[in-house]
């Protein structure tokens, strides 16, 4: 078979996607997939009460499920997302969806609460299908109307699925958990997964193996210092990092806000992360934006939106009103800017694609998880306005370094 009879082929089964009509696009399936695959990583955080009082355990132990299944989400991007760069990406997306599946059967059944800890770290380590899919959706497009064909928008809208799973997982496993139990939440969630991998095994087109940097898996992880070494990548990957300090004081310090300062229970505290939904539908457009004005013009729009965000919440305890308003416009702020600097990132080489993801996301992850922890200083040592200081700082902090000029072409 010759390379243009190869390319050919390729290019039909992309703009068909499998045996649906001859157009359809591919990438709502794509969004699909990675709300589905990225809301299994944050379930388990409404249910800690309810398995707490099944399994005997007390709240403190349970209080490492989320942490484990995180510590395992963050493993898995960082060792298993390069390998989309050196192997067959339709087949790793399988196989991680089966295997989150069986780690979501282990889960339901867990007879005791370390059962459940080992299974949700396995769940974590074995989730990072939404890193996969973005490179995927690109690489997609690229083979069938060319490169740069709509990137913007394919980065936003994969990323807008990942963010909707994310929201919308708290809201799905509690009322799931009210009406049939926690074990229900787990073995409905293996049932979703398990129907999605048998429609993206039936409807995904095979694309060929990506050019490996060297000989194998352990090459393939020792090229991203390299990687991460370019001038337009430090600077994407460190801003990305420090605004998600910003992001992760912000919700871990708004549960200690609207409970002591505005006396809302657990159940409506809870609503506030489908208050963030508006992101979701801006993220499709911030990925325009980075093609449109490039990446320092959407960064600083981008950004400047999570630090106007924070002096709307300055007022804290004063009307609810400015909290709301204050969470969408830092949300669609910083996850905009996600979907954004993406797009800056597959302005690159495609063979590094998913290495390239790995880098951002687990630079992106270490600013949350810091974030989450300066937060929680920052309200015992000062409250809500020490907070707002912390998180302003970190905004600006990632606003400057997104800013610097790098040497060179950017493409």
């Amino acid at each position: 078979m010759t390379h243009s009879t190869s390319s050919a082929q390729v290019s039909g089964g992309v703009r068909g996607f499998g045996p649906g009509p001859a157009g359809r696009s591919p990438v709502p399936l794509l969004a699909l997939a990675a709300a589905v695959t990225a809301a299994n990583v944050y379930l388990n955080q409404p249910l800690l009460d309810a398995v707490a009082r099944s399994l005997g355990a007390d709240a403190g132990t349970l209080g490492a499920l989320p942490t484990v299944t995180q510590a395992g989400y963050a493993v898995g991007i960082a060792l298993l997302v390069p390998v989309g760069d050196s192997h067959d990406r339709r087949r790793l997306i399988l196989t991680l969806g089966w295997g989150s599946a069986a780690a979501l059967a282990v889960c339901a059944a867990a007879p005791s609460v370390w059962w459940l800890l080992v299974a949700g770290f396995a769940l974590g380590v074995l989730s990072p299908v939404p890193q996969l899919l973005t490179p995927l959706a690109v690489a997609l497009a690229d083979a069938a109307d060319g490169p740069a064909a709509g990137r913007g928008r394919i980065v936003g809208t994969v990323q807008g699925g990942l963010l909707v799973g994310v929201l919308a997982s708290r809201a799905y496993a509690g009322a799931l958990a009210d009406l049939a139990g926690w074990r229900a939440v787990y073995g409905v969630s293996c049932l979703l997964t398990l129907g999605l991998m048998a429609v993206l095994r039936r409807t995904l087109p095979r694309l060929p193996v990506p050019p490996a940097t060297g000989s194998g898996y352990r090459a393939t992880l020792a090229s991203l210092p390299r990687l991460w070494w370019r001038p337009v990548v430090r600077v994407v990957t460190l801003s990305g990092a420090l605004v998600g300090v910003a992001f992760g004081a912000f919700w871990t310090a708004l549960t200690f806000l609207l409970a002591q300062g505005h006396g809302l229970d657990p159940a409506r505290i809870g609503l506030f992360g489908l208050v963030a939904a508006a992101s979701a539908a801006a993220s499709p457009y911030a990925g325009r934006l980075a093609e449109r004005w490039g990446r320092r013009g959407a960064l600083a729009a981008l950004t400047s939106l999570v630090v106007a965000g924070w002096l709307v919440l300055l007022p804290g305890t004063g009307s609810l009103w400015w909290v709301i308003a204050g969470v969408i416009v830092l949300d669609v702020g910083v996850w905009g800017g996600q979907a954004a600097m993406q797009t800056v990132l597959f302005r690159l080489d495609g063979a590094e694609h998913n290495r390239l993801n790995t880098l951002y996301f687990t630079l992106r992850f270490l600013g949350i998880a810091t974030g989450s922890l300066c937060g929680s200083l920052a309200w015992t040592a000062g409250g809500w306005p020490a907070v707002v200081a912390a998180g302003c700082a970190a905004a600006v902090a990632g606003l400057l370094v997104g800013l610097l000029p790098v040497r060179g072409t950017e493409r």
